[in-house]
């Protein structure tokens, strides 16, 4: 197979909202180019991106699929995305190792939620991107509104390429880039170039120069140019456009029908000539703060952006080269762990086929098998100490659940495959409560979690069931208590007896010292679940003997794991030990543990204990015209609102909610929102449950107890 070399390699993204036509796009794409012989559609499930099985059953992109195709001495290395946000992680690999992106957009509906979603994410890549309006032959298509749309979301700097016009019944493309008029056939395919008819020459030559004048923007020199010939040659203006793309400051706007083939040579023409390769990309700054350029004479670097497990060949992991090349054979080395890596074999995938190659160079993308030590954002290096690049970052999860095996003797099995499933897809987190005692999924939506669920079942044969997580609560009291316990056990022989006297009171941070205490001795223990214990030794006289008062305090402490409440942790509590009596055969640590662990308990229950719920930091982004009722929602789960504030057509919420109403809350949002809305929550703290609730938690305890 041909190596390409650096400037010869484009590599894009095809991102865009479910059902703008991304699959089909890429399928016309490899056609168009001559790479396979006949296209295959969704419907009939025979397209070569969308292979797998789940996204047969769903009938939609479900993972991200590296394709390739050569056009006139160019190699064009396309990536065809998910359009659902549930899949984000996808969507955020691709766009991570694409030199320019290419955003897909429905004629018949333009800018959309996925739309604004996605673009969001794009946009934060800062990478040179063109948009294509598809679908511009259905009946239904508004290309001027789909256009209109695209303006609101980003302004004067999408400038139109082309446009759609029908002319005596014919699909044609106005391109006021060629200043041509490509008339295509009712099955579409190669089209018929003619003149811009005489009553759109008007129009075409606005928008003619609308693009020189943008293209011009973009470089002293070519300004200049543009200020004294009033135009610019066809060379100065292509010059233009891609620095412009570069600055991120000029978004090409093209329109294809990519289901018959309308406009797509066009599009692949002005990636080969026009649209940046990561030669042209500025250099990356690595983790250790050196730059990183695609340049084949620079030490090798490859990038791992994604991992698929097969369950008979293992994991097939994707890269591309940022920096070098690199021979199958090749040495590299973990920048992460410092283990080497041998590159058995290298290929280029076109969804599941392989075609092995035997070198592959700065900018190219590609994959390998069985790597032994690397997983998804590792960076392969020709030595162990080379430069790392920079890794990705994923949003955090929106959706908990606690899994289990639906059969319990498959539980290390469940794990193990949701360990691999991890490894795949790092927006899928894995975590155990121990509190709790539940293994805690975290996922991106509803969609991500049955995707997880049928890989599970179908992939690695476990079956498996989510719940709801329960909620980690946190017990204290309000008011101060005393109580006193006698242990006193005998059973022939030396028997047990130890006698406490305490109290305890609510501990809060910079509080006085208690009142009343001869105080001999202090001690603060951090708790491993938050919060303090504060045990005074007030003990006079001697009535209890100080290597005792250790097993006090761990008497108290085993307690403290198990809240009398609900069997929750304990936290900021002090405790002062002021009397007691011991024996001077019968007593011993064990009696005293009991004592104090008994005196504890009855004095918490005696100082008005309470639950504490854990609170999140929240923030929402909506649109503007659905801020009521995101806004009644939010109130319904008892979150605190904290400001609203303008990020243009959006509003963001900030406050604080409980954790115990985050369930489900991404499912209502995004009905609430038609999918609009996305919101992100972080750990605040604990504060105390309402009266009527914590009634109803200690009833459900105990119901259960009672069960059990």
């Amino acid at each position: 197979m041909k190596v390409f070399d650096n400037k010869h390699i484009k590599n894009v993204a095809l991102v865009g909202a479910h059902h703008s036509g991304k699959t089909t796009l890429a399928e016309t794409m490899l056609f168009e180019a001559g790479l396979i012989s006949r296209r295959g559609s969704t419907e009939q499930q025979n397209t070569i991106s969308d292979y797998h099985d789940l996204e047969h059953q769903r009938g939609a992109s479900v993972f991200a699929t590296p394709l390739h195709t050569e056009w006139r001495n160019y190699k064009i290395n396309l990536i065809d995305t998910p359009g659902m946000d549930d899949y984000i992680g996808e969507i955020i690999s691709s766009i991570r190792v694409a030199d320019t992106i290419a955003m897909v957009i429905n004629a018949k509906h333009g800018v959309d939620v996925g739309t604004e979603i996605i673009w969001n994410y794009a946009n934060r890549y800062n990478k040179p991107t063109v948009f294509v309006i598809n679908k511009i032959d259905h009946e239904k298509s508004n290309f001027e509104m789909a256009y209109k749309s695209l303006h609101e979301l980003i302004g004067n700097n999408a400038v139109m390429v082309q446009y759609p016009l029908v002319i005596d019944g014919s699909q044609c493309i106005i391109d006021v880039l060629k200043m041509k008029c490509y008339k295509f056939g009712p099955e579409g395919g190669k089209p018929e170039k003619m003149p811009i008819p005489e009553k759109e020459l008007i129009k075409a030559n606005e928008l003619h120069n609308i693009l020189v004048e943008k293209a011009a923007e973009n470089d002293e020199e070519l300004m200049e140019l543009y200020f004294d010939k009033g135009n610019l040659s066809e060379v100065e203006l292509l010059k233009g456009i891609k620095l412009g793309m570069l600055n991120h400051d000029l978004f090409p706007v093209f329109c294809v029908s990519a289901l018959k083939d309308m406009g797509t040579g066009r599009l692949m023409g002005f990636i080969d000539h026009v649209a940046p390769s990561a030669f042209d990309l500025k250099s990356e700054q690595t983790l250790e703060g050196e730059l990183i350029t695609a340049n084949p004479e620079n030490e090798t670097a490859l990038f791992i952006f994604k991992s698929i497990y097969q369950p008979n060949l293992g994991m097939l992991s994707f890269f591309k080269v940022m920096s070098g090349e690199v021979q199958v054979n090749d040495k590299l080395y973990n920048t992460r762990t410092g283990e080497q890596e041998i590159v058995n074999q290298l290929f280029i995938m076109d969804g599941k086929v392989k075609h092995a190659v035997q070198k592959l160079t700065a900018g190219d993308i590609g994959a390998t098998t069985k790597l032994k030590f690397t997983e998804t954002n590792d960076t392969l290096g020709a030595n162990p100490n080379s430069a790392t690049v920079k890794p990705m970052k994923f949003p955090q999860s929106r959706v908990e659940k606690a899994v289990f095996a639906a059969n319990s003797s498959e539980e290390e099995k469940l794990n193990e495959a949701l360990k691999r499933i991890h490894l795949q897809d790092l927006t899928l987190t894995l975590s155990y409560n121990n509190e709790t005692h539940q293994s805690i999924i975290g996922c991106q939506g509803e969609l991500h979690l049955a995707a997880i669920e049928w890989i599970l079942e179908n992939i690695y044969n476990v079956k498996a069931r989510f719940e709801s997580p329960k909620i980690s609560y946190r017990e204290t009291i309000q008011r101060s208590a005393t109580a006193n316990y006698r242990h006193k056990k005998q059973s022939g022989g030396s028997g047990q007896f130890g006698q406490v006297h305490l109290k305890i009171e609510p501990w809060t941070e910079g509080m006085d010292e208690p009142e009343g205490f001869n105080i001999r001795g202090k001690e603060e223990v951090e708790l491993p679940w938050g919060g303090k214990l504060i045990f005074y030794n007030c003990i006079v006289g001697g009535v209890i003997d100080t290597r005792y008062l250790p097993s006090i305090m761990k008497g108290i402490l085993e307690v403290m794991e198990n809240g009398p409440l609900t069997k929750s942790y304990i936290r900021d509590v002090r405790v002062m030990v002021y009397d007691g009596k011991m024996h001077a055969v019968d007593s011993n640590d064990i009696s005293f543990k009991i004592a104090g662990a008994q005196a504890f308990k009855d004095a918490f229950m005696n100082a008005n204990p309470k639950l504490m719920e854990p609170i999140n930091d929240i923030l929402v982004k909506i649109p503007e015209t659905m801020t009521g009722s995101v806004m009644t929602e939010l109130q319904t789960k008892r979150a605190i609102i904290q400001g609203i504030n303008n990020d243009g057509n959006y509003q963001l919420i900030k406050g604080q909610i409980p954790k115990a109403e985050l369930d489900n809350f991404s499912s209502q949002l995004r009905s609430i929102t038609q999918g609009r809305g996305t919101f992100a929550t972080s750990f605040k703290g604990y504060e105390s449950v309402p009266t009527h609730i914590q009634q109803q938690l200690i009833s459900q305890f105990t119901t259960e107890t009672l069960e059990v």
